[in-house]
């Protein structure tokens, strides 16, 4: 069922770890080490994805290489979105890549690229069929970002917020489908790229689109597909049946599936973004979720 274990999500972004706490991501990196050993003890065949790197930073690779983390990682991967939120251009992303292969010879995915359609629908309908033209063929997986827009109810998962202006309300304009399930132009187009494009979307707990999703990503021809089994909500009341429903709903897809958000009774701060406490715990329920669904 899980075809792939991801070890947190955008790691070097500030809205998703907390570098005040941790600067030098030692935290971090005993976090990936004492992670992927359990998810190795459960299942070895399962590959490890060091979380998907927000900007691209050949640095922030190359301090992993240094803290030996990447031995223990069997996939890097990158996300890029350069016409909402990234300073460089659409018809860069091949030379981003190889900024990244440059400094590590570990295998390279793209495990979210997408284009909102905050200022028209037309710019996204462009950057899929240039991002496919860029992409396909040069990297093993293409997880696009994502199938559905953010709910407008539902706050987008960034720390700053609305501090951020029109950069976050772009989270809410991502989907190929907007939040209701109608069509966006791009969505007649993307069944032209499957199966080489996978789709990444990520779950709410206990989210009333996940039976609506299947039926889209199978219309589409989506065999791929990488979401998340938070951490912090595993610490919610009814958490191992809700992940039960979702990972029995996902089963005819190859999942890659995302460990990340610290609960708040187990971080250095009460914040998902938080280094935990002991980095065990983290280790604990990746393997546990490893043990229950990876094999």
């Amino acid at each position: 069922m899980i075809e792939a274990a991801m070890l947190w999500n955008e790691p070097n972004n500030l809205s998703h770890w907390d570098f005040e706490i941790d600067p030098e991501w030692q935290a971090f990196g005993n976090m990936v080490k004492a992670a992927s050993n359990a998810i190795y003890a459960e299942n070895p065949r399962v590959p490890r994805v060091l979380g998907g790197i927000s900007p691209i930073d050949a640095r922030f690779i190359e301090r992993m290489q240094k803290m030996y983390v990447l031995s223990f990682i069997d996939v890097v991967a990158v996300h890029g979105f350069p016409l909402d939120w990234n300073h460089w251009q659409i018809h860069e992303w091949p030379e981003k890549l190889d900024e990244i292969r440059e400094v590590t010879n570990l295998p390279l995915w793209v495990s979210e690229v997408g284009v909102s359609t905050f200022g028209a629908e037309e710019v996204q309908q462009f950057g899929l069929k240039r991002t496919a033209e860029l992409l396909i063929g040069k990297v093993p997986k293409i997880h696009w970002y994502s199938l559905y827009d953010l709910p407008r109810a539902w706050p987008a998962t960034t720390r700053h917020r609305e501090a951020e202006g029109s950069s976050y309300y772009r989270h809410f304009y991502m989907g190929l489908l907007r939040e209701d399930g109608s069509p966006k132009l791009a969505a007649s187009e993307f069944s032209c790229y499957t199966p080489d494009l996978g789709i990444c979307q990520w779950f709410h707990f206990e989210d009333p689109r996940l039976d609506n999703a299947i039926c889209a990503m199978r219309d589409l021809g989506v065999k791929y597909l990488r979401t998340g089994l938070s951490w912090a909500d595993s610490h919610r009341p009814g958490a191992e049946a809700w992940f039960d429903c979702q990972m029995k709903a996902l089963e005819p897809f190859d999942v890659t599936v995302t460990f990340c958000f610290t609960p708040e009774s187990c971080g250095v701060r009460p914040n998902h973004t938080s280094p935990p406490k002991n980095v065990e715990e983290y280790a604990e329920f990746c393997g546990r979720m490893i043990r229950r669904y990876g094999n």
